[in-house]
């Protein structure tokens, strides 16, 4: 297939393109930089220069492929404060994508993430892909996606779990650096009430594989969940605390917001997952390092400090 990546040059993409070479599939991928552009070559990439505001490149660059993966987020919108214009711009990638796909068959695979089904009050059994949300990630992206298989698109949505974690989140901006950065600054690695919110994670690595057999094979108005293992928060923060060689403590649920900042809404999140349906449909099989282990080996805490 020759595949389409929106991201390509982010974290969860470095690792969907070697996955797509490999199972020798040609790959194109959208660089907004000379930077990412000059490293997609490198990794044996066709480059398609633009970005997310240019939906008539998108629209070419997804017509002439057989399958799309959309990865990419304007978070620099989220970070300075304006969220709705970061969706905005998200909802009208998928509406360029999909009108250049409509009732051809092709495949397009759109990202959410496990946290939909907290948000929807799935905490008392594991949430499962046939669970569907409406209104799903990022205000609509999931629904907006999987509405394409209905205009003739074998659109699908991939939903790793809460925490994706690998030597390849490096930007700082992921769940994993910030909390790291926020142990460090404070001298503690806290959990809230007794940490036992439960947290699906996958390594970067088997998540990229999820991604691969979604464009390979999803059947339209499926979702997949990249979900590997499931770990405790407190499990969480013991890790870091221990690699990081600071004290481990619980702070109360109304000192959330103070002390983890913008996360003071994730650290609450008890997001109990199930990825059985996955694993049984596509023959998933993760086999990278859990999350403790990886964070064991000691990369997280070699990468330079992240600023909370």
């Amino acid at each position: 297939m020759r595949v389409f990546i929106t991201g390509a040059s982010g974290h969860i993409g470095s690792a969907v393109i070697p996955e797509l070479l490999g199972a020798g599939h040609q790959v194109v991928g959208l660089a907004r930089s000379d930077k990412s552009a000059a490293a997609l070559e490198a990794a044996g990439v066709e480059v398609q220069r633009g970005d997310l505001d240019d939906l008539e490149t998108l629209k070419r660059a997804a017509a002439d492929a057989d399958g799309v993966i959309h990865l990419a987020f304007r978070h620099d919108l989220v970070f300075s404060g304006d969220g709705e214009g970061a969706v905005s711009a998200d909802l009208a990638v998928i509406d360029a994508i999909g009108s250049a796909l409509e009732g051809t068959g092709k495949a397009f695979v759109g990202v959410s993430g496990t946290a939909v089904l907290a948000w929807a009050g799935i905490t008392d059994r594991p949430g499962t892909e046939d669970d569907a949300v409406p209104g799903a990630h990022r205000r609509g992206a999931e629904t907006n996606v999987i509405a394409l298989a209905q205009r003739g698109v074998r659109a699908s949505v991939v939903r790793p779990g809460l925490v994706v974690h690998s030597d390849l989140d490096t930007t700082g901006s992921g769940f994993t650096p910030v909390l790291i950065g926020i142990a460090r600054d404070k001298g503690v690695a806290a959990y809230v009430g007794d940490g036992a919110n439960r947290l699906p994670a996958v390594n970067t690595y088997d998540a990229a594989t999820v991604f691969r057999l979604a464009v390979e094979s999803a059947p339209a108005g499926s979702r997949l969940h990249a979900a590997a293992e499931e770990v405790s928060f407190r499990e969480f923060a013991e890790a870091i605390g221990r690699n990081l060689g600071v004290p481990t403590a619980s702070i109360a649920p109304e000192d959330a917001a103070e002390h983890f900042g913008f996360l003071g809404g994730f650290v609450l999140i008890d997001n109990p997952t199930s990825s059985e349906l996955t694993r049984r449909r596509f023959g998933w099989n993760p086999t990278h390092p859990g999350l403790i282990a990886d964070l064991d080996q000691g990369h997280y805490f070699r990468q330079a400090p992240v600023t909370v």
